[in-house]
């Protein structure tokens, strides 16, 4: 066997599921010739190949070692396949790890190829349960933590992931993905008391900028820095963590092993089409959508989203039950372990909270025999959660005619902002927040679908939360912008009168609230970007994002 070859064979068994790119970056070998001996050792049936795409990655195709190229490995380095196997993550274990997280870890490979230009190859270490997802280790005793805040960790749990690695080894450095500016500002504060120094990058653009793109920042704020740049801050000296080595490991199976005659859980995220990925999260964080509203934030036609939710339907992703006459679509449980997995996050509390399986699977369907306590909720108010999702997918569709884009769209339980005001915390929880980018600028806004705040009491309960925080200055921290807060009713009635007490409350409280309000009658008019809104002491209608019919 050549050099290239062994060479090849360790670094698919220290970097699994890495792209013949990745590998040529990773190595110190050409890309023309990691191509051509990579095709050889895979008719030697030494390696294994899969397809795989995501949002941020393009199609290319992921290199694993077979149980023949462990074998093979072992021999050239003269030592066991057990001891392979302990020492590598390419046991079916760590295959099954790996695959699950397919599209985290092919980010973090797009970034240990931006390293290897500016460093020469690093090393790398893969961990299955310690706060990091990776690390490098780079020339000059320095490594580098690797830590991904998945779109469906909380911030609860990422909170305690950041508090582990703080009171971890003490790597050189950490670079922190996150996947939106809210939480990128979210993960700044947190890392303020943290020794080591810190950087901070949104995922998308970690997996598509090279190594000189000015894409990182510092908790501490400051102008962005491209990664060369903020290795000149990464101290020498530093350590990694070394997980403990499980007490069996299993030969890997075959890629094209399935259980029962259906797809195996370890290989659904590689099978996923891109759009089947999007569609997943959509229904994830909107559950009880309607087909037409799920096609209207993703911008295709209602038969594609038939075509897409048939095939979900069809591994048992989602559930379609009919409910008031209307296809409402939810999760399965396989489908939230898929994204917690995915995520790292915990699949049994992702069950607890959003599962849409019966208590009673002989009882009949209805809200009081969920599992899930949110999605309990949210159909318990069906009415409420259509009315959501109704304004969200008249905006996006608008949106799109403009030439505009929703860039972000959080549900209840990521919109929610807490902040500390005279030593109390407090929260505001709309029932959505998105931020609307055309021409260049970015407008963020809180939505509020109200039903039952019509007693100036209740009225003023409800606004106090945002009189507290408007003047925190937590809203330009925690957007980059002051975010508009569009109150909508069912009853344009009920909107005059909210209209009418909450100008009253605003003059008492002195506070510059961006308030608009509209009722359904006027959205369904002039939909969510026309004039349908009013302010409060103005009464006349217009736009809420500028223009306007």
């Amino acid at each position: 066997m050549r050099e290239i070859e062994r060479d090849l064979l360790r670094l698919a068994a220290e970097a699994p599921l890495a792209d013949r790119i990745e590998l040529a970056r990773l190595s110190r070998w050409s890309e023309r010739a990691v191509y051509q001996r990579l095709a050889g050792l895979q008719r030697a049936g030494l390696v294994e190949d899969l397809a795989h795409a995501s949002e941020l990655i393009r199609p290319t195709r992921r290199f694993l070692l077979t149980a023949d190229g462990i074998e093979q490995l072992a021999a050239n380095e003269d030592r066991s396949g057990e001891a392979v196997l302990r020492d590598y993550p390419v046991s079916e274990q760590w295959r099954q790890t790996l695959l699950r997280r397919i599209d985290a870890v092919a980010v973090i490979y797009r970034l240990g190829s931006a390293l290897a230009e500016i460093e020469g190859p690093p090393r790398l270490r893969w961990y299955r349960s310690q706060p990091a997802d990776a690390a490098f280790a780079l020339s000059g005793a320095r490594s580098l933590a690797v830590v991904r805040w998945g779109p469906t960790l909380d911030r609860t749990a990422f909170t305690v992931r950041i508090g582990r690695l703080r009171d971890g080894p003490a790597y050189s450095g950490a670079l922190l993905l996150v996947p939106d500016e809210v939480r990128f500002r979210q993960a700044r504060r947190l890392l303020r008391s943290t020794q080591i120094a810190c950087f901070i990058a949104l995922e998308r653009d970690a997996a598509r900028e090279s190594g000189e793109a000015p894409i990182w920042r510092t908790p501490s704020g400051g102008r962005a820095l491209s990664l060369t740049e903020a290795l000149g801050y990464v101290r020498p000296e530093g350590q990694w963590t070394v997980e403990r080595t499980p007490r069996r490991s299993q030969p890997p199976r075959p890629l094209a092993a399935r259980t029962g005659g259906s797809e195996p859980d370890r290989l659904l995220p590689v099978r996923l089409k891109t759009s089947e990925k999007r569609s997943l999260d959509l229904v994830g964080d909107w559950p009880w959508i309607r087909p037409d509203h799920l096609a209207a934030l993703l911008g295709v036609a209602r038969r594609r989203v038939s075509q897409l939710t048939a095939g979900l339907g069809r591994l048992d992703l989602v559930t379609a039950p009919r409910i008031d006459g209307q296809r409402r679509l939810a999760l399965s449980d396989r489908g939230l372990a898929l994204l917690a997995r995915r995520d790292r996050a915990s699949v049994g509390q992702a069950r607890k909270r959003w599962s849409a399986a019966s208590l009673d699977p002989e009882a009949p369907f209805g809200w009081r025999n969920l599992r899930g306590r949110r999605t309990r909720q949210l159909l318990r108010h069906l009415i409420h959660t259509e009315s959501v999702h109704q304004f969200l997918a008249a905006l996006a569709d608008q949106v799109r005619s403009r030439g505009g884009e929703l860039s972000q769209l959080d549900p209840p339980h990521r919109a929610s902002r807490y902040f500390r005001l005279d030593g109390r915390l407090y929260s505001v929880q709309p029932d959505a927040f998105g931020v609307l980018r055309c021409e260049g600028r970015d407008q963020p806004f809180f939505l509020e679908w109200e039903r039952r705040a019509i007693r100036p009491s209740t009225i003023a309960a409800k606004l106090a939360l945002y009189l507290r925080y408007y003047p925190s200055k937590r809203p330009l921290q925690d957007h980059g912008a002051w975010p508009l807060v569009l109150f909508a009713f069912d009853d344009p009635l009920a909107g005059d009168h909210f209209w009418r007490v909450a100008r009253a409350e605003i003059e008492r409280a002195g506070v510059e609230l961006p308030l608009l309000v509209s009722d359904r009658d006027r959205l369904q008019q002039h939909g969510p970007l026309g004039p349908a809104w009013r302010a409060p002491g103005d009464r006349r209608a217009g736009a809420a994002f500028g223009g306007g019919d």
